[in-house]
Formats: structure tokens, C-alpha cells, sequence
């Protein structure tokens, strides 16, 4: 008796339709009817989106489709570096998102920048977007485009300039929400009121970091786009490419001037904290001094021998206390002029 087959798992599509200059076709395209329906009907294509596939799910898309295996592959580990690939009429674009995470207050262990990414198979009548979270959902971005049918018209590259422009807009937003934080930890490092923590200012550099990895090497994908290095870009995309890759090198800079402020800002705070430590072990020294003055002279007269200075006169232990007295203010007063104390 032969086991029951497992029921294949359905894709999580999360929008299939079809595009027929520029215009969609009413109606959510089944996804066994999308290749057919976009090879058989003149300037037309289809998009499909899914969000966080599995392997078995992505491998039905991948069949109707014909897409590469390796590139099925970096499509299926959320962890890849942004990217532009060509497999023979098809191109990968690995792009990396980032959203900024509200926060009350910023801690040593704050999360403040989270990453997602969008990967995009784009052929000549097709493209298929896998989206894995926290990535941007991809409704507006769609609904913009299907209001201008003229874009919408050069085909799914326009779809793949759509996405990277609303990724890039989203960077800077990022950056702009960070410049608060920086501003924060900067008046902080140099505020002599406000009590250090290095971890926070560690902390926000370190989510500084993370966003340059994810907006730097976007510029070699954009820059193959925006100069028609790959198939499928005409002159028009290309303009509109070359717009994205400047908001790009905007958000490139910014983040790095970020990470200049907070560099100079954990500095600045290092140097407050070995100063303030500094001013420490002097008021510590001073006290110790102090201390050692009577300690001295109490452990010479404590030593019990027979001839001592003033040992048996009357007034022997009364003096013995004032000159340990006076001794201890000019140690104390000397301190104090060197504001040591």
C-alpha cells in the first residue's frame, strides 16, 4: 500500500497579474496560466510577487519560468550583498532594505536599523519579486506604476526601477531618522551634565554600519543600469536610473558623515572618561596623603621605645596631635591649590 503524497504547499503569491502596455489586465492571474498568458499576448507581461518562499515553493515559479538555479538559490538565503547578475536573458537584482525601528530611548542593546531584501528576476515578458522580511511591502509601489501606464509600458525593468527607487527613498528616510540619534549621543559626548554611556554611542555606530553595508554596494547595480550595461534598459530607463543612482550617493555620504560624528563623539567621550579618571586617582592620592601624615607619626610613637622626643613630658602627647594637625592642613591646603582636592 503506497503512502499518501504529500500536498504540494501553495506559493505565497501575493499579487500575480498582467500587463499589457502598460495597462493591467483585470483580475489576479492564476499562476499556472501567468508564462502562457504573457508569451501570447502582444507587449505584454506579467508580474508576481511572493513573499519568503520556501524551497519547494519557489521552485514552481522557478519551472514556469526557467529561472537560473543559482540565482533560485540567493533568492532563498535572505543574507545576500546587493547585486546585479545576468543569467542569459534574465536579470537578478539583490536589493537590501531598511526601515528604522522607533525607540524611546537609545540603550547599549537598541535595535534601530532593521534589513530586509528584495530579490527581482526580470526577463523579457516577465518578473518575479521575492520579498523576505522586514522589507518594504511592494503595494504602492505597484499601485504608482499602474497609475502611469507610459512607464509601466518599457516593461519589467520599469518594475525594477520602481522597486530600487522606492528602496533608495527609504534609505535616505533611514538616514534621516538616525541624524536625530547622532545629534543625540553628539551633545551628550560633549555635555559636561550628562552622564556617558559608550555603549549607546557604540551601539548607534555599529547601526550605522550596518546601513552602510546595506546602501554602498548598490552603487555598482544601479551604475550598470543607469549605463545600459545589461539588456532590456533603454535610453529613457537608463535617465531614470542614473536619478536613482544620485539619491544613492546621497545616502552613502550622509551615512558616513554619521559615522564621522559618532567616531568623533565615542573619542570625545573616551576622552571625558580618562580625564574624569585621571581627576579620580589624584583626589585619591590626595586623600591618601592625607591619611599618611598622621599614620606616620602615630606608627613612630607606637614603636614603645625608651627614648622618644617628648615622650615624658606633659604636654608631649598634646603637641604630638597639634603638629600632626598642622601638618595634615598644609598637606591638605597644598592639594587644594593644585585642585587636586
Amino acid at each position: 500500500m503506497t503512502a499518501p503524497s504529500t500536498p504540494p504547499q501553495p506559493v505565497p503569491v501575493v499579487d500575480c497579474a498582467l500587463y499589457e502596455y502598460g495597462r493591467r489586465r483585470p483580475g489576479h492571474l492564476p499562476l499556472d496560466e501567468a508564462m502562457d498568458a504573457a508569451r501570447t499576448t502582444p507587449g505584454a507581461f506579467v508580474w508576481i510577487g511572493l513573499h519568503a518562499p520556501t524551497a519547494d515553493q519557489l521552485q514552481v515559479v522557478a519551472r514556469a519560468f526557467a529561472l537560473h538555479p543559482l540565482a533560485v538559490e540567493d533568492a532563498l538565503d535572505a543574507h545576500q550583498r546587493p547585486k546585479l547578475e545576468q543569467y542569459d536573458d534574465t536579470l537578478f537584482l539583490v536589493l537590501r532594505t531598511a526601515v528604522y525601528l522607533e525607540h524611546e530611548e537609545l540603550t547599549p542593546t537598541t535595535d534601530i536599523v532593521g534589513t530586509g531584501e528584495i530579490m527581482a528576476f526580470a526577463g523579457r515578458d516577465f518578473i518575479v519579486v521575492v520579498r523576505h522580511d522586514p522589507s518594504e511591502h511592494l503595494g504602492p509601489v505597484r499601485s504608482r506604476l499602474e497609475a502611469d501606464p507610459e512607464r509601466l509600458a518599457h516593461g519589467p525593468v520599469a518594475v525594477l526601477h520602481a522597486i530600487a527607487d522606492s528602496v533608495v527613498d527609504q534609505h535616505l528616510d533611514v538616514v534621516t531618522a538616525l541624524e536625530a540619534d547622532a545629534d543625540e549621543v553628539e551633545n551628550d559626548a560633549f555635555s559636561p551634565d550628562t552622564t556617558r554611556d559608550i555603549g549607546r554611542i557604540y551601539q548607534l555606530k555599529r547601526e550605522l554600519l550596518e546601513l552602510r553595508r546595506t546602501v554602498v554596494p548598490l552603487a555598482q547595480p544601479l551604475r550598470d543600469l543607469a549605463e545600459r550595461r545589461v539588456p532590456g534598459v533603454d535610453r529613457e530607463l537608463a535617465a531614470y536610473f542614473r536619478d536613482v543612482a544620485d539619491h544613492r550617493t546621497q545616502a552613502a555620504e550622509r551615512v558616513s558623515a554619521l559615522i564621522e560624528v559618532v567616531d568623533n563623539a565615542l573619542s570625545m567621550a573616551l576622552a571625558q572618561t580618562s580625564v574624569q579618571q585621571n581627576h579620580d586617582m589624584r583626589r585619591i592620592s590626595a586623600a591618601a596623603a592625607l591619611i599618611a601624615v598622621p599614620v606616620a607619626i602615630a606608627g613612630v610613637y607606637g614603636m614603645n621605645f625608651d627614648h622618644m622626643p617628648e615622650l615624658r613630658w606633659l604636654f608631649g602627647y598634646p603637641l604630638m596631635l597639634g603638629g600632626t594637625a598642622v601638618l595634615v592642613t598644609l598637606v591638605y591646603l597644598v592639594f587644594r591649590k593644585k585642585h587636586w582636592l
